[in-house]
């Protein structure tokens, strides 16, 4: 009976939880922003991650809230993912996701650079890394950046190097004006909670103590599981998994760097 009775209140969290995210899609109640207390304007916002399907499996529900209210949005892939040889493949399959994103394939740019190659203990260079998002700032008129945080969600080395990167930029006093801001990593237990987690992350973000925090659901959860389906050469039994039932798929806090 005790095991029921789990099972039929983790059931009931889960409807509860998807019900306040389609509630969420349906009102006008995500006035928190991007910005110190400002309501969201137009941004043109510059998305950095290290390989191509980190945008639909961590992303998403921040690709959806800026691309619902009007931000001109583009993401540096910082390596075609070629750990295992098929770099050229993976590439393709990010601008594909990135048309399901509604992120236009002229703003989706993937490198190949020989010292920013896939792989675990494949250490990038943070000065590198910071020159090539400075480059992108500069072209696309960039005034707020987005990445992952020192721990990188998963852990992966080259997710810590590309937030090393952007630290790195952040001394550059020459872009002071441009907001840069962090996923937060959750612990192990939250991140496979799936849609249960956007209760402790609303939580989180109006009680965070260091720094400011602002907390977006996932409006459209299907769209992720979409835009994932489209990197074929990943879409294999154990990530059809973490999509459905990781909390990313449904909600992100972000957290400003300062």
């Amino acid at each position: 009976m005790e095991w029921l009775a789990i099972i039929v209140t983790m059931v009931v969290l889960w409807v509860a939880s998807l019900f306040k995210i389609l509630h969420e899609s349906f009102s006008a109640s995500q006035v928190e922003v991007l910005n110190d207390g400002g309501v969201f304007c137009k941004r043109n916002v510059l998305l950095v991650i290290a390989h191509p399907d980190d945008e639909s499996m961590f992303f998403t529900p921040t690709i959806n809230y800026l691309s619902l209210r009007g931000c001109n949005l583009h993401i540096l892939c910082m390596s075609t993912g070629n750990a295992d040889g098929i770099g050229n493949i993976r590439k393709e399959e990010l601008y594909l996701a990135s048309t399901v994103l509604k992120v236009p394939q002229k703003q989706v740019k993937v490198l190949d650079h020989p010292d920013l190659q896939d792989g675990f203990g494949k250490s990038w260079n943070s000065k590198l890394l910071s020159k090539i998002i400075k480059e992108e700032i500069v072209n696309c008129a960039i005034d707020l950046v987005i990445t992952f945080d020192n721990y990188g969600v998963s852990g992966h080395c080259n997710h810590q190097d590309v937030h090393q990167g952007v630290r790195e930029l952040l001394q550059d006093t020459s872009h002071k004006e441009v907001e840069v801001w962090e996923l937060v990593s959750t612990s192990i237990l939250r991140k496979y909670t799936g849609p249960v987690d956007i209760w402790l992350s609303l939580l989180s973000a109006k009680f965070h103590l260091s720094g400011v925090v602002h907390c977006f659901l996932n409006e459209y959860p299907r769209r992720s599981l979409a835009a994932m389906a489209q990197h074929k050469s990943q879409w294999v039994w154990f990530r059809k998994l973490f999509v459905s039932f990781s909390s990313y798929t449904y909600v992100n806090c972000l957290r400003k760097i300062d």
